[in-house]
């Protein structure tokens, strides 16, 4: 792992499975570490991935049971959203998850609530790659080592299922190093104490 005083992080959401494998390797070649987002069908239809990234040193975060708009639930369906999948992963693998990312990006106090009630940090993204959109390889990799909101603490947000992504990470890579940035897990990346937000949900060191 790069060590330096720039701190970047790539967050994969689990969507196919036709180049987990190939992510992974990738991802072990560079000897990078991140967490990939799960939904309960995701865990459901390939338990042995599941396994596999976590055995190769990665994030298991959660991503909902049902991909749904959050803050359109109940607080009991937010919670249920959650542990569904928690419990799956857990017993899958004895994983305790505590890593929860909305779907669509889509949430309000009401949903941080209740992800704080579930004994979990939910997080966000600041670089969208767009990779879903299948613009290309080269598109992904401009996106993401090119952009502006590019900078410390920065979470990088891609998709295992996306038809591009795994052709483009190795150039995300290594483009995000040799700006001297480190690639870490959120695991790693956040404060889980001793903090504040900011408006723009961005933690702050400090009580």
């Amino acid at each position: 792992m790069v060590s330096c005083q720039k701190r970047s992080i790539n967050s994969l959401s689990s969507w196919g499975n036709e180049d987990t494998g190939r992510i992974l390797e990738t991802l072990k070649k560079h000897n990078v570490k991140v967490t990939f987002f799960m939904t309960g069908g995701w865990v459901e239809s390939y338990p042995d991935d599941v396994k596999a990234i976590l055995a190769a040193g990665h994030d298991l975060g959660n991503h909902s049971e049902n991909h749904k708009n959050m803050s359109q639930l109940s607080d009991e369906q937010c919670q249920e959203e959650l542990m569904k999948v928690h419990t799956k992963v857990q017993e899958l693998t004895g994983y305790e998850m505590f890593l929860f990312r909305p779907p669509y990006g889509d949430y309000d106090n009401h949903v941080i609530t209740n992800t704080h009630k579930c004994n979990y940090y939910p997080i966000q993204w600041s670089i969208d790659s767009l990779d879903w959109k299948d613009y290309g390889a080269d598109d992904i990799v401009k996106r993401v080592v090119e952009s502006d909101k590019l900078k410390n603490g920065s979470i990088i947000l891609m998709h295992n299922g996306a038809k591009y992504t795994a052709d483009a990470l190795e150039a995300v890579i290594t483009g995000l190093q040799d700006k001297g940035y480190e690639l870490v897990p959120i695991s790693q990346l956040i404060y889980k104490d001793k903090y504040h937000m900011k408006a723009d949900g961005t933690q702050v060191s400090g009580e």
